[in-house]
């Protein structure tokens, strides 16, 4: 009787209700510009960068927006053999020779740097962590690196510098080289963000001996390039008190301090912090957590704008995820099993329009919620890691960065009757009725609208049908050119064409012809003509559970 149940219930899933869910997009009323947050990407193991697939993700991560995409990633100042393992990496830029003198090697960084400049990426330089010849109390054969699963950030990689002056000067020769072998101009582009999650295990030191770093390191960055975009801190999301305390503290440090470094005022282009969602597992199945890093974003918001010196700046979500180990496969954590299916890109949606409806309730400046996800070389097919590809073939989730590149001009409005309120999100996720919502853009020539039917829960469940009616067309618009993108169970959907084809870990060659085809974003029907009348059309579709579509017009 369970499995008889089991296949009604997948079955129903397909079913429409008969009641349709009303989406209204009134491009005649603009909210505001839609800016390109979704174009930014990171990852622990930055030595992946050089390698086959990883130079591969990096040119269709390029290729998904029309402006610059950037690229954040830990260990580019770890000593080692510039061998990636999950949750390391290393570049060896630093090290003492037998007097005790520094020698400076860039031939790892120039390969990651090169790489970068090869796919059309623009970094993020995070500047971290700490060389082993500058660490403070290094002792011992294993205490500088870990390795995963134990607890990586337990090791002397995290600790404070030794030498304040010589981690400023380090920080002065990398900025240095960096300009010297891409230009001046390309580099004054670039983000320079201090450390990483200062707040936890990531750094051994106190708060203020963090903000001691960031004032030495930005001295350090802007003696060799005076125009550098340098920010910080790179905390954790701030929910808890402390979070909350160590990301208004560091702000208080750069608006009444003075730089430890020099003495002057202490500069600051942006402010980063790190909001995560908290998926469980309930009942048997995945319950993703969206309040949980929506609230986190909201609090991060809360804080800036009671600055009134920086409530313009700059504010980079450096790592925006719906929870916080890309590298805890499903096999180590099941909750994280909505990684390989449409759920995850159906999740980013939805957070994408709260992001922005956030940044307009509090007034910032939101301009990133970067995604940390890449890849990792050499694992199973689709073993549930936090990534956009798997052995080269793109999964769900990178097409809903598609999606979102297509997006452009400015936000307007839209009201769903399937909406679930940005409120309740806050207050309670998405735990009983699904969010049928849209985001919606407007540029000049072509419009877009993003619908979604999400649900924390993922469970089968009825699908929906959408009415999408789109007024403010140009008056002078008598027809218009749809194409419908879809991402669901059998739409854009590398994983589904996988388990379909018996999960094989060898696949064949055609067989792995048919996974890269089926990773591609997809549309849901050829392309078509319709009709404009008085400046509105309607659009009808069928939007299954956890499913993500983008309506794409062209006049």
């Amino acid at each position: 009787m369970t499995l008889i149940c089991a296949i009604a219930m997948q079955g129903a899933a397909q079913v429409p209700v008969s009641n349709p869910i009303s989406i209204r997009v009134d491009l005649a009323e603009p909210q505001g510009p839609y800016k390109p947050i979704y174009g930014w990407f990171g990852y622990d193991e930055s030595n992946y960068t050089t390698m086959k697939y990883g130079k591969q993700l990096l040119t269709e991560l390029h290729d998904l927006s029309p402006g610059p995409v950037y690229i954040r990633a830990h260990h580019l100042l770890t000593s080692g053999n510039g061998v990636a393992e999950l949750k390391w990496s290393s570049s060896n830029v630093y090290t003492l020779d037998a007097n005790g003198k520094p020698v400076y090697d860039f031939t790892i960084t120039d390969q990651t740097f090169d790489a970068f400049q090869k796919a059309g990426v623009r970094p993020m330089v995070e500047l971290g962590f700490m060389p082993k010849d500058l660490a403070a109390t290094v002792t011992g054969v294993n205490e500088y690196q870990v390795h995963f699963p134990k607890n990586t950030v337990s090791g002397a990689s995290n600790n404070p510098p030794k030498d304040y002056a010589a981690w400023s000067e380090l920080i002065r020769k990398y900025t240095e080289h960096l300009v010297q072998r891409y230009g001046k101009e390309q580099v004054r582009t670039w983000y320079f963000e201090v450390w990483n999650e200062p707040d936890i295990g990531y750094w051994h030191g106190t708060p203020e001996e963090y903000f001691k770093l960031y004032d030495y390191s930005v001295a350090g960055i802007r003696a060799a390039l005076p125009n550098a975009i340098v920010g910080g801190p790179a905390s954790t999301g701030p929910t808890s008190d402390r979070a909350s305390a160590f990301l208004d503290d560091f702000l208080k440090h750069c608006l009444n301090d003075k730089s430890a470094a020099n003495g002057g005022a202490i500069p600051l282009d942006f402010i980063s912090f790190h909001p995560k969602g908290r998926p469980t597992v309930v009942d048997g199945h995945v319950q993703m957590g969206l309040a949980n890093e929506l609230k986190a974003v909201e609090n991060g918001f809360r804080i800036v704008a009671t600055y009134p010196k920086y409530i313009k700046l700059p504010i980079i979500l450096s790592e925006a995820d719906p929870e916080g180990c890309a590298a805890c496969s499903m096999k180590m954590n099941p909750s994280n099993a909505y990684r390989n299916g449409p759920l995850y890109p159906t999740y980013t949606a939805a957070a994408i329009k709260a992001l922005f409806d956030l940044q307009d309730r509090y007034k910032v400046n939101l301009i990133s919620m970067l995604s940390w996800s890449f890849e990792f070389e050499g694992k199973d097919y689709f073993e549930g890691f936090r990534t956009l590809a798997t052995n080269g073939v793109d999964k769900p989730v990178l097409n809903v960065f598609r999606m979102a590149g297509l997006m452009s001009g400015e936000r307007v409005s839209t009201s769903s009757t399937g909406q679930v309120s940005l409120d309740d999100i806050l207050s309670a996720g998405v735990k009983q009725t699904p969010d049928v919502d849209a985001i919606a853009t407007k540029a000049e020539h072509e419009a877009a609208v993003m619908l979604w039917n999400y649900h924390d829960d993922d469970v089968p469940a009825v699908g929906v049908e959408v009415q999408v009616t789109i007024t403010g067309i140009p008056p002078t618009v008598k027809r218009v050119l749809l194409e419908h993108y879809r991402i669901d169970g059998s739409h854009s959907n590398s994983y589904t064409a996988w388990k379909e084809m018996g999960s094989p870990q060898t696949p064949t060659e055609a067989q792995y012809a048919k996974l890269k085809a089926a990773g591609q974003l997809e549309l849901l029907g050829s392309p078509e003509w319709l009709d404009v009348s008085g400046g509105k059309i309607t659009i009808s579709t069928e939007l299954p559970r956890q499913a993500t579509s983008l309506m794409h017009l062209k006049w």
